[in-house]
């Protein structure tokens, strides 16, 4: 039988308050899960495969889908720009939006709280140490998207629209200075991407991102065996 409450919009199961049914919820948190244009490495792909990629996480980690599936999908509800003051603050943001649309759905509000967690844990300006198995794999699944050849892709195309060139024609590879991510591309490599590996929080996620690291150690060894002829 059909379930009236997920037709009406509201994912919890009716006679079951504890209970949600998570094809409705992720319907909603779908349709709400980015505000705005974004931008060239935070659009509606990059949220499909956090999702992707959380839920296959959580199987291998025992993470608990009804927490680790909705943070996923609204873990970018809120936009701030890259270069806004306000970027720290945008996985805080997130969390509160996220907070008022689960409460209007009818989400138990013990819930609300964990998936808030995974959403503000989830961000690496932030800094919030993540406290639960979904919060590890929400902050997982979003930064094995930034490795790979995804990762690759992503770098390079939001270089471009800040107009940041691929790499410092005097120093490349950052040897002679501090890496400086608002210099150029390359750089961007060296104070972030290749140090995620060694801050992912699952087993599952540390074997891939090593994987997806070592991809883009390739790249970087490509990139110099041709500008340096």
């Amino acid at each position: 039988m059909d379930d009236p409450d997920a037709k009406n919009g509201n994912p919890m199961r009716r006679g079951d308050p504890g209970g949600v049914d998570l094809a409705a919820l992720e319907s909603l948190c779908r349709a709400h899960a980015h505000d705005g244009p974004g931008d060239a490495a935070h659009d509606p792909a990059h949220v499909a495969r956090v999702v992707a990629t959380a839920r296959r996480l959580a199987v291998a980690e025992g993470a608990r889908p009804d927490i680790a599936i909705p943070a996923a999908w609204l873990h970018d509800c809120v936009h701030v720009p890259k270069d806004s003051p306000d970027r720290p603050r945008a996985s805080r943001l997130a969390a509160d939006r996220a907070s008022d649309l689960l409460a209007g759905w009818g989400v138990d509000p013990g819930a609300i709280a964990e998936i808030a967690h995974a959403i503000q844990a989830h961000s690496f300006t932030a800094g919030i140490p993540p406290r639960t198995i979904e919060a590890k794999v929400v902050q997982d699944a979003d930064r094995l998207d930034a490795l790979g050849a995804v990762g690759l892709a992503r770098c390079l195309a939001l270089g471009g629209a800040m107009h940041r060139p691929l790499y410092d024609i005097d120093d490349p590879f950052c040897e002679c200075r501090p890496p400086d991510d608002a210099r150029s591309s390359v750089d961007h490599f060296h104070t972030k991407l290749l140090h995620l590996a060694g801050t992912m929080q699952t087993a599952t996620a540390r074997a891939e991102a090593l994987r997806r690291t070592e991809y883009l150690q390739g790249f970087l060894d490509e990139l110099r065996r041709e500008i340096e002829r």
